[in-house]
C-alpha cells in the first residue's frame, strides 16, 4: 500500500493502476478515492490512473490542523513525486476540482491536460447553493440529510452505486476541516495563469455546485472549452458515465 508524504509529514494512501499516459483523478470534499470506484475501470484501460485518499479520509493520515485547497494541491504533488510521475493529466470533480485548479496555476509544469468537473472558482465570484439547498444538507436527521445529498448528487432514475456520499469513517474534526477547505476556496485572480489546455464538464441539474460556475470558469481560463451535461446533477460522472467518460477520455487524447 503505497503512501506518499507531505510537506509537514502526513502521510497520503495512493494507487496506481493500468497503463498509459499518466491521469491523476481528484476526489470531493469529505470522499476518499473510493469516489472513483465506478469510473476507474474506464480510465485504467487508457491511461496509468492515480487516485489518492485526501488527508483526512480513507487510509490517509488525519492531523486536526487547518486544511485548504492549495494544501491539498501540495499533498497531490507529493503523492506523483513519490510515484515517480513528473508531467499527468489532471481531472479533478467537485473540491477535487478546485484542487485541480491550484495544481494548474502553482505546479503547471506537472500537468498535461485539466479537466474541471462540476466545480467552482470560490470567492466572490463563485456562484454559491441556496439557501434551501444548505437547509436540506442541515438537518439533524442524519438518514434525511443523506437523503438530501443522494437527491443533489444524482436523479430519482439512478439506482446506484452512490460512491460520492462521503467516508462514513472519517473523524469529526476531519470532516469539519474538510468543508472549510472548500467554503473557503479561491482561486478566481490565478485561472488566468492556466497554461494547460482544460476542459470544464458540469451537469445542466447541479444545484449542489451551480451550473452557472461552468462558463464562468470557462472564460476566466484561456482557451478552456466547455461540456454540459443534459439532465445530470452533481454526480454526472458516476450516474451518467456513458456519456461523459468518452467526453473527457477524447479530451486528454486529443
Amino acid at each position: 500500500m503505497p503512501r506518499a508524504r507531505a510537506a509537514d509529514g502526513t502521510r497520503l494512501f495512493y494507487s496506481v493502476e493500468g497503463s498509459g499516459p499518466a491521469l491523476l483523478l481528484i476526489a470531493g470534499q469529505a470522499n476518499s478515492s473510493k469516489w472513483w470506484s465506478q469510473v476507474l475501470p474506464d480510465f485504467s484501460e487508457r491511461f496509468t490512473t492515480i487516485v489518492t485518499d485526501h488527508r483526512g479520509t480513507g487510509s490517509s493520515d488525519k492531523p486536526d490542523a487547518p486544511y485548504s485547497t492549495r494544501l491539498f494541491a501540495s499533498d497531490c504533488i507529493a503523492v506523483l513525486d513519490d510515484a515517480g510521475i513528473g508531467t499527468a493529466h489532471v481531472y479533478g470533480t467537485s473540491m477535487g476540482g478546485r484542487i485541480a485548479q491550484w495544481i494548474a496555476a502553482e505546479h503547471g509544469s506537472y500537468v498535461d491536460r485539466l479537466v474541471l468537473g462540476c466545480t467552482s472558482p470560490g470567492g466572490a465570484h463563485g456562484i454559491e447553493r441556496s439557501a434551501e439547498v444548505r437547509r436540506s444538507l442541515a438537518q439533524a436527521d442524519p438518514m434525511k440529510a443523506r437523503r438530501a445529498l443522494e437527491e443533489l448528487m444524482y436523479t430519482p432514475a439512478y439506482r446506484g452505486p452512490f460512491n460520492t456520499l462521503g467516508d462514513p469513517w472519517m473523524p469529526p474534526h476531519a470532516r469539519k476541516r474538510h468543508f472549510f477547505a472548500s467554503a473557503e476556496h479561491d482561486a478566481w485572480d490565478v485561472l488566468p495563469s492556466i497554461t494547460a489546455p482544460t476542459l470544464v464538464v458540469h451537469g445542466t441539474e447541479d444545484v449542489f455546485n451551480p451550473t452557472a460556475n461552468a462558463p464562468l470558469i470557462t472564460e476566466r481560463i484561456p482557451g478552456a472549452r466547455m461540456h454540459l451535461v443534459e439532465g445530470a446533477r452533481h454526480g454526472y460522472f458516476e450516474e451518467f458515465r456513458a456519456e461523459a467518460t468518452p467526453v473527457v477520455m477524447d479530451f486528454l487524447s486529443s
